[in-house]
C-alpha cells in the first residue's frame, strides 16, 4: 500500500491508514527529516504496528510511504477472516472489503487522498486558450478605441469643422472609412452570436434568428475562429454522427446536437459567418488602402489656410484609420496562425480528452465565450474561466442541448488524473449542478441517451466520497431519478445505475431511501441473474441455465454490482436491516439467482461466487430467510462443494463455510440438509477432516459447532454427528495451542460440544491423542478466563465457550476433572466471570453493534452451573467419630 504525503513541515503531523480490517496509526514526528548518503530515502522518525516502510523522494520534495503487510499482521495471515456477523463492528470500524471481479472494480474505491491546504490546482490545459483570448482582446479593444477614436475626431473635426472646404476625394473617403468602421464598432458587441450557432439547439436557434437577421447587415467576422466554421458546421451533423459511440480515455463521447436541423440552420449560419468574415476582411484591408493612399499622396489641396490645420487633421484621421484597421488585420493573423496553422483547439481538445467533432464544438464554445467575456468587460475575465466552470454554466443555465455540451465537458475533465479531483470537489460543493445532474439521470429521449450516461458517470464519481453523496441523496427525487437508469434500455447506464446505488447504499439513511423506493429492490435483484433477467424463462434455473461461457463481461459487472448492493443492504443495522433482509428474503428470485451465480460464475470471476456466499450470510441473520434460504433447493449442496472443493480459492471457500454456519445456526432443519447434502456420515468426515485446513479451519469448526449443537439426536443424525469427535483431539489442541481470539474462541465452542458426545474413557483417549493432561487443560481454561477478563470484540464468546466446555468436562468426567479444575483456582474464576458479564457475549449475531438471536442461556447461568458441578464432584470430608 503507498500513501502520498506532502513535503514536510515544521509542526508534527499525524497520518492514520488502514491496512486489511485494522487500523494503522503512523506518527511522523520529524520536522526535518534527515537524508542519508545517497540522498534517495528520507529516515523518517515512525511510530506504528506490524509495518515496514520506506520513503522515497519525488521531484516536488513529497513523500511517498510504502506500507507492507508483515507476517504477524493479522490481515496476512492464512484463513484470517475479516469482520462477520459473528462478531460485532463498531460504527467507526473500517468497512469489509467488497470483492471485485476482474476487470470490474476499477473506480469503485472509496479512498480518500490526501490533499493539502495550501496546494494550488494546477491550470488545466484550457489555459492557453483563455490566454489567447486576453492577447486578442487586447489587439480587438486597441482598434476599437483606435477606431472610436477617429470617429469622433472625423465627425466633430474633419465633418463638423472642415466639411466645406474638404476636397471630394478626402470627402468621400473620410465618409467611407466612417461607415465601414463605424459598422463595425457599434455591431462588435454582437459579432459572436453568429459564431455560436454550430453549438445552439434548434429552440434557441430560432429565439435568435430574428434577431440575428435584423442586425446582418452590420459587417460581423464569424468564420468559427479559424477553424474553417463553415466546414466543420456543415459536416458538423455527419461528423457527430460518425463521432457517437467512439471509444476515447475508457469512456463514450456521444454525438448530442439534434441531427434534424444540423444540416439546415449549422449550414447556413456557417456561410452567413464565413460571408461576414470575408466581407470584414475586405473593409480592413480598404480602410489600409484608403488611409494608406491617401497619407502618401498628401493631396488635401492648395488653398492657404489647407495647409494649416486641415492637413494635420486629415493626417491625424487617416493615421487613426490605418492604425486601427492594421490591429485589426493582426489580430486576424493572430487568429489565423494559433487557430488554423497551430491548431491550437485541436490540440487543447485532445489534451482535455475530448475527441471527435462534439469535443471540438464545446472548446470552440468556450474559446468564443471566453474571447466575448474579455472583449464585452474587462480583458480579464475571460482568464477566471476553465471548463469546469465553464460547465457548470451551461450545465445549470443553458438549454437542454447546452447541458449536454455542459456534461460532456465535466466528464472528460472528471476523468482526468490531473484535474479530477480538484473538478469533482467544486462541482460537489455547487448543489444546483448536483441537482441539474441528477434530474438528468432521468432523460429519456434517444438523442439524450449520451447525456444521461455521461450525468450517471459523474454522479457516480461524486458519490464516491460520502459529503457528496449525502448531497446527492440530499436532492428531491434522487434515488428515483438513480432507479431510472436500471429500467433504460441501455447496458452502460444500467451498470452505472448500480454502481450510484452502491456508493449511496454506504450511508444507513439512503439504504431506508433505497429500500422504500417502488420497484428498486426488485429491480436490483433482478440484475443478479447471471443469465439475463431473473424473471424471463426457466433459462434461469441450474438445470437448464446458462453455461459459465456464455456469461459476458458485462453481465457478469452487473451481478457482481448487483450482490455488492445487496450485501450492502442486508448489512444494514437496526430496524431499517431487518426490514430490508426481510424484504429481500421475500422476492422470489432472490435464492434462485444466487444459486445460478454460484453454480455458473465464469472461471475468470471467481470473485462472483464468494461475493454471492456473503449476501446468503447476512441474510441468513434474520431467522424467517434462514429458512428460506436453506429450502432453496441446492443452495446449501453448492455451498457445501464450494467449502469442502479443494481446488477452490479460499477466499470462497471460507465464506462459503460462514454461510453454512449461519445457516446451521438454531436451524434443525438446515441442518439436516447439510448432513443430507453431504451423504450423512461422509459430510461429517469431510468436515472433520477440514479441520486441519489452515484456509476454512475456523468455518469448519463453525459448521461441527453448530451441527452438534441444533441437528438433534432422532433417527440416525445422532450416529453421523458422533463421528465428529474423531475431531475432539484437534479441537483439544487448538484450545491448548491457540493464541488469535478468532481461532480459540471456535476450538473452545467445538471441543465443548464434542466433549458432551463422549464418555469417561473416550475423552481421556483423545485428551492423550492431543497431548494434553487433565491438569494442563484445566490450567489452560483459567488462564483463558483470566486473559479474557473483559469481553473481546473480535472474539465475543471465548469465556461463553470455556464455560461450557467446563461443564461438558465435569458431566462427561467430574471425578477426573473436578480436583485439577480446583486445584487451579477455576471456581474463582468462574465468580469473576459471574461479576463482569456483558450483553455481548449473550448473542449468536451482530447487525453492526447490535446483538441478534439471543442465545437461549445466558453466562450468568452457565456460571452457575458450573460451580454447582464442581461443588458436587468435591469428595465429602470425612465424619469424626
Amino acid at each position: 500500500m503507498a500513501i502520498d504525503l506532502p513535503p514536510p513541515s515544521a509542526c508534527t503531523r499525524v497520518y492514520t491508514c488502514c491496512a486489511h480490517a485494522a487500523p494503522i496509526y503512523l506518527i511522523v514526528a520529524s520536522a526535518s527529516p534527515p537524508t542519508s548518503p545517497n540522498n534517495h530515502k528520507k529516515a523518517w522518525i515512525l511510530k506504528g504496528i506490524g509495518i515496514r516502510s520506506t520513503m522515497d523522494d519525488v521531484p516536488d520534495r513529497s513523500v511517498r510511504l510504502t506500507i507492507e503487510a508483515q507476517p504477524s499482521d493479522p490481515g496476512a495471515a492464512p484463513g484470517f477472516l475479516a469482520g462477520t456477523p459473528f462478531e460485532p463492528q463498531l460504527s467507526g470500524s473500517p468497512p469489509r472489503p467488497s470483492v471485485g471481479a476482474p476487470g470490474g472494480g476499477g473506480g469503485d474505491s472509496n479512498s480518500e487522498r490526501w490533499v493539502d491546504d495550501g496546494a494550488v490546482a494546477a491550470a488545466g490545459p484550457e489555459r492557453r486558450l483563455t490566454l489567447l483570448a486576453l492577447r486578442l482582446a487586447v489587439l480587438e479593444k486597441a482598434a476599437s478605441g483606435l477606431g472610436a477614436l477617429g470617429f469622433i475626431w472625423a465627425t466633430v473635426v474633419l465633418l463638423g469643422g472642415f466639411a466645406i472646404t474638404l476636397e471630394r476625394v478626402d470627402f468621400w473617403s473620410v465618409t467611407a472609412i466612417l461607415l465601414v468602421e463605424g459598422a463595425r464598432i457599434f455591431s462588435r458587441s454582437h459579432e459572436l452570436e453568429w459564431q455560436h450557432q454550430a453549438t445552439w439547439s434548434l429552440a434557441a436557434a430560432g429565439r435568435s434568428s430574428a434577431r440575428l437577421v435584423a442586425r446582418s447587415f452590420r459587417l460581423v467576422f464569424s468564420r468559427a475562429g479559424g477553424c474553417g466554421s463553415g466546414k466543420a458546421a456543415a459536416g458538423g451533423g455527419g461528423a457527430a454522427a460518425s463521432c457517437g459511440g467512439r471509444r476515447r480515455g475508457g469512456w463514450t463521447w456521444t454525438a448530442w446536437w439534434p441531427r434534424s436541423w444540423s444540416w439546415s440552420w449549422s449550414f447556413l449560419s456557417g456561410h452567413v459567418g464565413r460571408l461576414f468574415y470575408w466581407l470584414q476582411l475586405a473593409s480592413a484591408t480598404a480602410c489600409v488602402a484608403l488611409s494608406g493612399v491617401r497619407l502618401a499622396r498628401q493631396d488635401f489641396g492648395e488653398a492657404a489656410d489647407a495647409r494649416t490645420n486641415r492637413r494635420s487633421a486629415l493626417d491625424i484621421f487617416y493615421g487613426l484609420a490605418l492604425a486601427e484597421a492594421l490591429l485589426f488585420l493582426a489580430e486576424k493573423a493572430a487568429w489565423e496562425w494559433e487557430v488554423s496553422h497551430g491548431r491550437l483547439l485541436e490540440r487543447v481538445a485532445a489534451e482535455c480528452r475530448l475527441a471527435g467533432a462534439p469535443g471540438l464544438v464545446a472548446i470552440r464554445r468556450f474559446f468564443y465565450d471566453a474571447y466575448s467575456r474579455c472583449v464585452e468587460g474587462s480583458i480579464f475575465d475571460g482568464l477566471r474561466m476553465d471548463l469546469v466552470s465553464f460547465a457548470e454554466e451551461l450545465i445549470v443555465g443553458g438549454s437542454r442541448d447546452e447541458q449536454r455540451i455542459g456534461v460532456g465537458i465535466l466528464v472528460n475533465v472528471a476523468a482526468s488524473p490531473r484535474l479530477g479531483d480538484d473538478a469533482l470537489r467544486r462541482v460537489g460543493t455547487s448543489p444546483a449542478v448536483v441537482e441539474r445532474l441528477v434530474e438528468m439521470l432521468s432523460w429519456n429521449g434517444a438523442a439524450e441517451r449520451g447525456a444521461r450516461a455521461s450525468a450517471a458517470l459523474v454522479v457516480s464519481k461524486l458519490a464516491s466520497k460520502k459529503r457528496n453523496a449525502l448531497r446527492v441523496a440530499g436532492v428531491l427525487g434522487a434515488i428515483e431519478s438513480v432507479s431510472s437508469l436500471l429500467h433504460a434500455a441501455d447496458e452502460e447506464c444500467n451498470l452505472l445505475g448500480l454502481l450510484i446505488i452502491k456508493k449511496l447504499a454506504r450511508d444507513h439513511d439512503n439504504c431506508s431511501k433505497i429500500g422504500n423506493a417502488r420497484g428498486l429492490l426488485d429491480k436490483i435483484i433482478d440484475f443478479s441473474a447471471i443469465g439475463g433477467g431473473a424473471s424471463q424463462s426457466p433459462s434461469s434455473s441450474p438445470a437448464n441455465g446458462p453455461t459459465a461461457a456464455l456469461v459476458t463481461a458485462s453481465r457478469a459487472k452487473a451481478v457482481q454490482r448487483s450482490l455488492q448492493v445487496i450485501k450492502m443492504l442486508a448489512e444494514t443495522t437496526g430496524s431499517t436491516g431487518k426490514q430490508l433482509r426481510r424484504e429481500v428474503a421475500e422476492i422470489v428470485f432472490t435464492g434462485s439467482n444466487i444459486r445460478a451465480v454460484l453454480q455458473h460464475a465464469p472461471a475468470g470471476h471467481a470473485g462472483l461466487r464468494r461475493l454471492g456466499a456473503e449476501v446468503l450470510t447476512r441474510l441468513a441473520m434474520d431467522a424467517d430467510a434462514r429458512e428460506r434460504i436453506g429450502g432453496t433447493g441446492g443452495v446449501v449442496a453448492i455451498l457445501l462443494d464450494m467449502f469442502l472443493r479443494p481446488g477452490a480459492a479460499d477466499a470462497a471457500r471460507a465464506e462459503a463455510g460462514e454461510a453454512l454456519a449461519m445457516l446451521a445456526l438454531e436451524s434443525p432443519r438446515n441442518c439436516e440438509r447439510i448432513l443430507r447434502a453431504g451423504g450423512g456420515a461422509s459430510a461429517v468426515d469431510r468436515l472433520v477432516d477440514a479441520l486441519e485446513d489452515a484456509a476454512i479451519g475456523v468455518g469448519a469448526g463453525r459448521v461441527l459447532t453448530n451441527l452438534c449443537a441444533y441437528a438433534g439426536g432422532s433417527g440416525g443424525r445422532f450416529q453421523h454427528l458422533r463421528r465428529a469427535t474423531r475431531g475432539a483431539a484437534t479441537a483439544l489442541r487448538g484450545v491448548a495451542a491457540a493464541d488469535e481470539p478468532k481461532p480459540l474462541e471456535v476450538s473452545l465452542g467445538l471441543a465443548a460440544q464434542l466433549v458432551r458426545l463422549m464418555g469417561p474413557r473416550e475423552l481421556v483417549r483423545h485428551l492423550a491423542a492431543a497431548g494434553v493432561t487433565e491438569a494442563g487443560l484445566a490450567s489452560r481454561l483459567v488462564g483463558v478466563l483470566a486473559a479474557h477478563a473483559c469481553p473481546s470484540i473480535r472474539a465475543p464468546r471465548v469465556r461463553r465457550f470455556a464455560v461450557e466446555l467446563v461443564i461438558a468436562l465435569l458431566r462427561a468426567a467430574a471425578p477426573t476433572m473436578a480436583e485439577p479444575m480446583a486445584a487451579a483456582g477455576m471456581g474463582a474464576e468462574l465468580r469473576r466471570v459471574a461479576e463482569t458479564t456483558s450483553e455481548l457475549e449473550c448473542f449468536h449475531v451482530f447487525s453492526g453493534s447490535a446483538g441478534l438471536s439471543r442465545h437461549a442461556v445466558g453466562l450468568a447461568a452457565l456460571v452457575d452451573a458450573a460451580l454447582e458441578l464442581m461443588a458436587a464432584a468435591e469428595p465429602e470430608p470425612a465424619a469424626h467419630e
